[in-house]
Protein backbone atom coordinates (compact mmCIF):
# COMPACT_ATOMS: atom_id res chain seq x y z
CA UNK A 1 0.00 0.00 0.00
CA UNK A 2 1.17 3.55 0.51
CA UNK A 3 1.99 6.18 -2.04
CA UNK A 4 2.05 4.99 -5.64
CA UNK A 5 5.08 7.03 -6.69
CA UNK A 6 7.28 5.88 -3.81
CA UNK A 7 6.21 2.26 -4.31
CA UNK A 8 7.04 2.44 -8.03
CA UNK A 9 10.46 3.97 -7.33
CA UNK A 10 11.27 1.23 -4.82
CA UNK A 11 10.26 -1.48 -7.31
CA UNK A 12 12.35 0.14 -10.08
CA UNK A 13 15.34 0.22 -7.74
CA UNK A 14 14.84 -3.39 -6.66
CA UNK A 15 14.50 -4.62 -10.26
CA UNK A 16 17.65 -2.70 -11.19
CA UNK A 17 19.56 -4.49 -8.43
CA UNK A 18 18.13 -7.87 -9.49
CA UNK A 19 19.10 -7.29 -13.14
CA UNK A 20 22.62 -6.34 -12.03
CA UNK A 21 22.93 -9.59 -10.07
CA UNK A 22 21.65 -11.65 -13.02
CA UNK A 23 24.07 -10.02 -15.49
CA UNK A 24 27.02 -10.76 -13.24
CA UNK A 25 26.48 -14.44 -13.79
CA UNK A 26 27.04 -16.06 -10.42
CA UNK A 27 23.83 -15.71 -8.47
CA UNK A 28 24.58 -18.06 -5.60
CA UNK A 29 27.07 -15.83 -3.76
CA UNK A 30 24.62 -13.58 -1.88
CA UNK A 31 21.19 -13.66 -0.29
CA UNK A 32 19.34 -12.19 -3.28
CA UNK A 33 21.11 -14.51 -5.69
CA UNK A 34 20.15 -17.58 -3.70
CA UNK A 35 16.57 -16.35 -3.53
CA UNK A 36 16.55 -15.81 -7.31
CA UNK A 37 17.46 -19.45 -7.83
CA UNK A 38 14.26 -20.52 -6.04
CA UNK A 39 11.71 -17.76 -6.66
CA UNK A 40 10.47 -15.67 -9.61
CA UNK A 41 12.05 -12.25 -10.16
CA UNK A 42 9.00 -10.22 -9.08
CA UNK A 43 8.68 -12.15 -5.82
CA UNK A 44 12.33 -11.43 -5.03
CA UNK A 45 11.83 -7.78 -6.03
CA UNK A 46 8.89 -7.42 -3.64
CA UNK A 47 10.93 -9.00 -0.85
CA UNK A 48 13.75 -6.54 -1.52
CA UNK A 49 11.30 -3.61 -1.64
CA UNK A 50 9.87 -4.69 1.72
CA UNK A 51 13.35 -4.78 3.23
CA UNK A 52 14.27 -1.39 1.75
CA UNK A 53 11.01 0.15 3.01
CA UNK A 54 11.62 -1.15 6.54
CA UNK A 55 15.15 0.29 6.51
CA UNK A 56 13.91 3.67 5.23
CA UNK A 57 11.13 3.76 7.81
CA UNK A 58 13.60 3.03 10.63
CA UNK A 59 15.99 5.71 9.36
CA UNK A 60 13.24 8.32 9.21
CA UNK A 61 11.73 7.54 12.61
CA UNK A 62 15.11 7.40 14.36
CA UNK A 63 16.50 10.36 12.37
CA UNK A 64 19.71 8.48 11.58
CA UNK A 65 21.89 8.02 8.50
CA UNK A 66 22.27 4.66 6.76
CA UNK A 67 24.84 2.38 8.41
CA UNK A 68 26.40 -0.40 6.33
CA UNK A 69 27.39 -2.53 9.32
Amino acid sequence: MGQDDIRKLLIVGAMSRIRWICRRGSTADNRLGRLLLRKPCMVVAVALVNKMARIICAMVTKQQDYRTA
